[in-house]
């Protein structure tokens, strides 16, 4: 009999849906390395110059071993000359090896910073391309981890030396040689292992893949939800589920530590498998040696000690490639993830042309709707054959019940989202004929939710001009009567020194109602043509919002206002009124107009400002 998943066991799977990504499949290391290329040839000179002294400091290292035997073999005859003259090159080999590993490594990390750096912007700018329905269905943790875990994953390519694994194989091609030339029958036994590491390597490869891919996908899960916490901590707080939430957090950070232990195992075991077939290959030659060279000691010994250091430097390069591939799968897993992002089709068109319905220049229409329908979802309309126009200088409104699609026209109108049926015009425009940044220049936005930015007061207030005008600034402030207020809590101070009042991350450190005035003299700062005023008043007190009704009353002359709001109070002065019903434009008018028709406008009033239960309305 198979069980029922309970209500609460879906809802778990839905939100590890969510925060997890699917596997993206098998990964082709070469494809994402030439993906790659295009961000380290701009440092290609470094990257050179880097790789060629790899190529000198390997040839030293070929000639330690024999100097090393030389050394022996002069210290066993008391050769004095010999073992003073082979210690000073063996010294020097040491010397000039480190300092060239040293300029070699400082090389190879620059194009690692540099090249991460340039990928790095080369995320977040495609971050700002891409459309609000991706961020609508995308955790924030999981693109947080793109631009910040995933580069540092790539970086490591660079860090750790992973690229070096060139001139681990030019090493491990020349002590094969040098093995060779040295002693061939002491050579097959050393290469005798090679099968045995072969298959370790194999077996461990896939395995350790999989466990890399596993902790991209559980960081990506962990940020997501520490995020949702910081942001959502004071509903947490007011509800008591902070043992609820500790509980969830552990078994995501359990899940994390377990992926981390999987690649932490494989990466030991390769290691210590490949140092455990170097010693019993050192062993094996020895034993041979005792068997075969008796006529010298001497001799012998330094052939032992040469041959014992080019076994040693012959599975350095193998361990080293081991531990770089483990680095590799969880720099690979990581290129996987940003180039996936970097691929997602779902970004903001161009001028779309081909879309375009014809444009209307002559009209006086500032802003206008035709016969629109939209959807968030497919098959889940908000807006349903909307029209509705604002003509230049006229202030409308639109009110209704929450979900009615009132701050989705606002979107259509910025373009924030695609019309799926019919015209959104600007300026007798199609929307889709405007540059992005051109349309949105033409709108100063109030959201209700208002988003301040850690810096100054200046800073967001100006936040249009990349130099701020302090003028402009303390104007706008003062327009909407705020400047006084401000001063006061910046505690006076020398000229408009207050304007540089911090703000902390979110505007944290300003009430709701500081947080409205602050976003209105943003918009008046801004002084665009037209005005989106989204429950812009929503946050603030009736003094407060009479004092923004009266410099609002002076800011919108002259200038195209689109009100959203669900108090009536506030757009009773509104040369339109648009009332809208479950995503359909049911009644347009002025205040008067609209409490004669006695229809669905006045029974809102009535219920507003009259109380009593909501009536039935069936548009």
């Amino acid at each position: 009999m198979t069980a029922r998943a309970t209500p609460a066991s879906r809802s778990e799977e839905r939100l590890r849906a969510f925060h997890e990504e699917d596997a993206i499949g098998k990964a082709y290391d070469g494809r994402l390395l030439r993906r790659l290329w295009p961000v380290v040839k701009p440092h290609a000179s470094y990257l050179a110059l880097s790789v060629g002294v790899l190529f000198v400091v390997a040839g030293l290292n070929l000639a330690r071993p024999i100097v090393m035997g030389g050394v022996v073999l002069h210290a066993a005859h008391h050769d004095r000359s010999g073992l003073l003259r082979d210690g000073l090159i063996f010294t020097g080999l040491l010397v000039s090896s480190q300092l060239l590993s040293f300029l070699q490594m400082y090389q190879m990390q620059i194009v690692g910073a540099r090249a991460m750096a340039d990928l790095r912007e080369s995320v977040f700018l495609f971050l700002q391309r891409l459309t609000l329905r991706f961020f609508d269905r995308t955790p924030i943790g999981r693109l947080v981890t793109r631009v910040t875990n995933d580069v540092d994953a790539l970086g490591e390519l660079f860090a750790s030396g992973v690229l070096n694994a060139v001139g681990d194989i030019v090493s491990l091609t020349a002590y094969v040689v040098a093995m060779l030339l040295l002693d061939w029958r002491m050579s097959l036994i050393a290469f005798a292992a090679m099968p045995v590491v072969l298959v370790i390597v194999f077996v461990v490869r896939s395995r350790s893949r999989r466990a890399y891919r596993d902790i991209r996908t559980k960081t990506a899960r962990l940020n997501a939800f520490l995020g949702e916490q910081v942001n959502g901590i004071s509903v947490v707080q007011a509800y008591g589920r902070e043992a609820a939430m500790q509980a969830e957090f552990d078994v995501i950070n359990e899940a994390y530590r377990d992926a981390n232990k999987r690649s932490i195992y494989y990466e030991a075991f390769l290691d210590a498998a490949i140092e455990m077939v170097a010693t019993i290959c050192i062993a094996s030659v020895l034993f041979w040696v005792a068997l075969h060279h008796q006529a010298d000691a001497a001799v012998a010994f330094a052939l032992v000690v040469t041959f014992s250091g080019y076994i040693r430097q012959f599975f350095e390069p193998i361990s080293m490639l081991s531990q770089r591939y483990t680095i590799l799968q969880s720099a690979m897993t990581g290129a996987e993830r940003i180039f996936a992002l970097l691929d997602e089709g779902d970004v903001e068109k161009a001028v779309d042309a081909a879309a375009c319905a014809p444009d209307r220049s002559a009209e006086t229409d500032a802003l206008s709707l035709e016969e629109v329908t939209f959807a968030y979802k497919p098959g889940v309309p908000v807006l349903r054959e909307v029209t509705l126009r604002a003509a230049r200088g006229q202030r409308i409104a639109l009110v209704g019940a929450t979900g009615s699609g009132k701050s989705t026209v606002a979107s259509l109108l910025l373009r924030l989202y695609e019309v799926n049926v019919g015209v959104v015009r600007v300026s007798g425009k199609d929307v889709r004929r405007w540059r992005r940044s051109e349309l949105r220049e033409q709108f100063a936005v109030v959201p209700q939710d208002v988003f301040l930015f850690p810096g100054t007061l200046l800073s967001n207030v100006a936040m249009a001009d990349q130099v701020h005008d302090r003028a402009r600034a303390r104007a706008a402030l003062e327009g909407v009567g705020a400047a006084d207020l401000f001063r006061r809590r910046a505690r006076g101070g020398a000229g408009d020194a207050w304007l540089d009042a911090p703000v902390d991350e979110r505007g944290s450190n300003f009430s709701a109602g500081e947080r409205q005035l602050i976003a209105f003299a943003r918009a008046l700062y801004r002084d665009a043509p037209m005005l989106i005023l989204d429950e812009a008043t929503a946050s603030v007190d009736s003094d407060t919002e009479a004092r923004l009704q009266r410099a609002l009353d002076a800011v919108l002359a002259g200038r195209t206002a689109v009100v959203i709001a669900h108090r009536l109070s506030t757009i009773k002065a509104a040369d339109l009124i648009v009332v809208m019903h479950k995503g359909r434009v049911v009644e347009q008018g002025t205040h008067d107009e609209l409490l004669e028709k006695r229809g669905f406008y006045a029974k809102l009033h009535q219920l507003q400002f009259a109380g009593g239960a909501p009536p039935h309305v069936d548009p």
